[in-house]
C-alpha cells in the first residue's frame, strides 16, 4: 500500500495551488500538524504522507516547502541522509524544514550544512514554529540559536529556564547570535502601533499605506523602526516578539514582504 495518505483528496484540489508537504510516519502526529497548518497557512494545499516516497504523487506540482520529521535520529543517520538526498533530487525548488526531538546546536548546524532551510525542535512553542515556517516560505532561514553567556559558554533557551520568557534569540548579519531581553524593547509610537496592527493582519506595504493614508516609503520607514525597537530582522519576528512581550495572541499570518 502506498504511504501517501490522501491521493483522492489531492485529485480534487486545484492543480494551481502551492503545496506544503508534511512527512511524518506516525498518523496521529501528522494529522495534528496537518490540522494546525491548514488553519494557520491559508492559501496552501497541505499534504501529509508517511515517507518521502509518497512525493511521486505530487509530480509536476508547485511544492514550496517539505517538512520532514526525523524524530530522535541524527542528521547523519543513513536513512535521514537518504531522505534529504531524495527530497533535493525530487523537489529541487522546495525549501526543506526538519522537525526533530533533538534541540542541540550540533544537530541544527548539521541540518543547515545539508541545505535545510528550517530546523524546528519539538520543544519550541507552536506559535514560534508557525512564524518560523512563514519565514522559510518567504525565502528565509529559521533555526533556534544557542545563548552565549558572559563566560562564552553556550546553552539553550528553554521553557524550563527562569528567564526564558524574557529572552529572544535573533540572527546577526554574520550568522552569529544575539540575546535581547524582552524588556529592552523600545516603546512604539501611536503610528508605529497602527503599522504593527496592520502587519499582524498580514497586509502588504501598499495596503498599509492606503489604510493609514501614508506613502509606501513612510510605511517602510515605520517598519524599519519597529524592527529595530524589537531587535528583529524581519516583519514576522517583529510581530512575534512584540506579541510575546505584551502578552498578546500570536498573529495568524504575517506577510514577509511588500
Amino acid at each position: 500500500m502506498d504511504d501517501f495518505s490522501n491521493p483522492a483528496e489531492l485529485a480534487l484540489v486545484s492543480q494551481n495551488s502551492p503545496v506544503l508537504v508534511i512527512i511524518e510516519q506516525h498518523v496521529l502526529a501528522r494529522t495534528c500538524i496537518l490540522n494546525i497548518l491548514k488553519r494557520e497557512l491559508t492559501g496552501f494545499e497541505i499534504v501529509e504522507m508517511a515517507t518521502a516516497g509518497g512525493l511521486n504523487w505530487l509530480s509536476g506540482r508547485d511544492i514550496r516547502l517539505i517538512a520532514l520529521n526525523i524524530g530522535h535520529k541524527q542528521i547523519t543517520d543513513p536513512s535521514i541522509e537518504e531522505s534529504l538526498a531524495l527530497l533535493a533530487e525530487t523537489c529541487p525548488k522546495a525549501s526543506v524544514a526538519v522537525l526533530s526531538n533533538r534541540d542541540d546546536d550540533a544537530t541544527a548546524s548539521a541540518a543547515m550544512q545539508r541545505g535545510v532551510r528550517g530546523f524546528f525542535p519539538t520543544s519550541i512553542p507552536v506559535e514560534v514554529a508557525i512564524a518560523g515556517l512563514r519565514l522559510v516560505l518567504a525565502g528565509g532561514v529559521y533555526r533556534p540559536l544557542p545563548i552565549v553567556g558572559q563566560n562564552g559558554a553556550s546553552s539553550k533557551a528553554t521553557s524550563g529556564c527562569a528567564d526564558a520568557s524574557e529572552l529572544i534569540v535573533t540572527n546577526e548579519d554574520n550568522g552569529g547570535t544575539r540575546i535581547v531581553p524582552e524588556k529592552a524593547m523600545g516603546d512604539l509610537t501611536p503610528r508605529e502601533q497602527h503599522v504593527l496592527e496592520a502587519l499582524q493582519l498580514g497586509l502588504p506595504n501598499k495596503l498599509i499605506a492606503v489604510r493609514l493614508n501614508l506613502s509606501e516609503n513612510t510605511v517602510k520607514m515605520h517598519i524599519q523602526r519597529i524592527m529595530r525597537k524589537c531587535s528583529a530582522h524581519n516583519r514576522t519576528e517583529a510581530v512575534v516578539r512584540w506579541s510575546r512581550a505584551n502578552g498578546h495572541a500570536q498573529p495568524s499570518r504575517v506577510r514577509s514582504s511588500s
